[in-house]
């Protein structure tokens, strides 16, 4: 239980699925795994530790297996099948729209989608100027902020790879980051990947939990 039925194993092999295609499969077998449809068989072997196994829900922790070993098989078949782990968004204020890529939560980066994204950084770069023309630029660094200057901010966005965005009430979010675009947000990648995270709002910001 928990990995590709033959009858999806066929499936897979008869067409490439897109990046869409591979999300709404996800979906649905998330769908599936919490109705308990899909349950592995002996988690607590997983675990590797009786201890902490006797105080887990073994029911619980079959599911979370379970998806957690479909959602590898769908990992493996993007990296066989070349097949992006990009999806886009768009981000309105005011009269001004953008249209950026991100790597879906669920899904990997392959190789190419690095050249995707480092593509857009001048977009998102030039966005971020224009939204934030004003107002007070912040970085935010283990949950502390400090002031920061223009000339830092310039330096940052040269030496990013590309650059993340996202936009609060009041506050507008810049992520630069560089290397592995599904560990960058994590400390214990650093310095191999990582993000730089910047604030810009009118006074102190509050939302810090956006990133």
């Amino acid at each position: 239980m928990g990995r590709l039925s033959l009858e999806e194993s066929d499936h897979l092999k008869a067409m490439v699925y897109s990046t869409q295609d591979l999300i709404e499969i996800l979906n649905q077998e998330l769908k599936a795994t919490l109705r308990g449809d899909r349950l592995l068989l002996s988690p607590d072997a997983r675990v590797g530790v009786p201890i902490v196994t006797m105080a887990l829900d073994q029911d619980q922790l079959g599911k979370v297996f379970a998806c957690q070993d479909f959602t590898q098989q769908i990992h493996q078949y993007q990296r066989e099948n070349h097949v992006s782990g990009i999806v886009w968004r768009e981000i309105s204020v005011g009269d001004r729209q953008l249209r950026l890529p991100e790597i879906h939560q669920q899904l990997i980066a392959i190789d190419s989608d690095k050249a995707i994204l480092r593509a857009a950084k001048q977009n998102v770069l030039d966005f971020w100027h224009h939204i934030t023309a004003g107002l007070n630029l912040w970085q935010l660094v283990d949950h502390q902020l400090s002031p920061l200057t223009f000339t830092e901010l310039e330096r940052a966005s040269r030496l990013a790879e590309w650059a993340e965005l996202d936009v609060g009430h009041g506050e507008f979010y810049l992520a630069l980051c560089w290397g592995n675009p599904k560990e960058c947000h994590y400390r214990w990648a650093a310095p191999k990947s990582g993000c730089d995270r910047l604030i810009a709002a009118a006074g102190q910001p509050q939302h810090l939990n956006i990133f």
